[in-house]
């Protein structure tokens, strides 16, 4: 999803609605995604997409940049035309798919742009009530067959469905002004954590830095690992090498990207300059210490996985 800089219009008139949709229609060939539902509004879209090939970001872009020399173009202006990056959300599609689709598709309606839902031409809603080849692009059997496996009865079961009462929890979740990036179970989430992690500081997923496991996780492994309290990782004494301790700041930067503030706080550190030692001091010890670097590796390894499995 994404909407207009200071919220301004990012579609004038009926010509920018079809260029979108057309752009839309173009990304699905050449990035092979998979758009199950849309709305186009004044001032903002939301888009639920597949992506078999894992290349959101580079369809987004294409999407947004093409879009914006096109608006610009044709209404003789110029520079930016969104607020910033996309918002993504990453969906459980056992659990929220369907009730995704319901909110795409009810938001002119909420929004107060329509008083009837079939009365909004710039969704997808009406694709999924209709059987013309002309919606064949849009991804719609595998959501229809969640609601019903017979296929005579999918519109019939769509209506209902999308008549019927909303899902709180959704309308909550994505409401909020700092929306997840995640939607979905806890088995999900935890999934998605064991799953992608190392992936986490890609600099296409700027919210990624949530999959790290938290400090908290960080301290138990490295204290059970040493076989100290972890209290004894936020004590130091002058002269004194402490491994556990410096080991478990090193993971806490390199793991989840902790800036020395946070550092300073979680293991009673009074200055930057003394993280920041302790860090780089761990860095070049690994590197020429193999006893060392292969310690560190099992304990990297152990935190990452999921606490249920070790």
């Amino acid at each position: 999803m994404n909407r207009g800089r200071r919220s301004e219009e990012i579609f004038s008139d009926r010509e920018d609605y079809y260029t979108f949709i057309r752009l839309i229609q173009e990304c699905i060939e050449i990035w092979n995604i998979k758009v199950g539902a849309y709305c186009l509004m004044p001032n903002q879209y939301h888009l639920l997409i597949q992506t078999p090939n894992a290349n959101i970001a580079r369809c987004m872009r294409h999407l947004n940049g093409v879009y914006t020399q096109r608006f610009n173009r044709s209404h003789h202006c110029e520079g930016q035309l969104f607020r910033g990056r996309y918002k993504s959300i990453l969906v459980d599609a056992s659990f929220y798919l369907l009730h995704l689709v319901k909110y795409i598709h009810k938001r002119p309606l909420k929004l107060g742009l329509v008083d009837k839902l079939d009365a909004y031409d710039w969704s997808s809603h009406k694709g999924y009530l209709s059987d013309s080849k002309k919606w064949d692009w849009l991804y719609k059997d595998g959501i229809l067959s969640m609601l019903t496996r017979n296929r005579r009865q999918w519109q019939k079961a769509y209506r209902e469905f999308i008549l019927g009462e909303d899902s709180e929890e959704v309308d909550r979740l994505l409401e909020r002004k700092k929306m997840p990036f995640l939607l979905g179970s806890e088995s999900f989430v935890r999934w998605v954590k064991d799953r992608f992690f190392q992936q986490k500081l890609h600099r296409e997923v700027p919210e990624s830095k949530t999959l790290a496991p938290d400090i908290e996780r960080i301290r138990e492994v490295v204290a059970k690992a040493y076989r100290v309290n972890k209290e004894d990782l936020t004590r130091s004494k002058r002269g004194v090498f402490n491994e556990p301790r410096n080991v478990a700041i090193y993971l806490v930067r390199t793991l989840r990207g902790a800036n020395l503030d946070e550092i300073c706080r979680e293991f009673h550190l009074s200055r930057h300059s003394s993280a920041s030692s302790v860090i780089e001091r761990t860095k070049n010890q690994i590197k020429v210490d193999r006893k060392l670097r292969r310690r560190v590796e099992r304990i990297r390894s152990r935190v990452i996985r999921s606490p249920r499995k070790t």
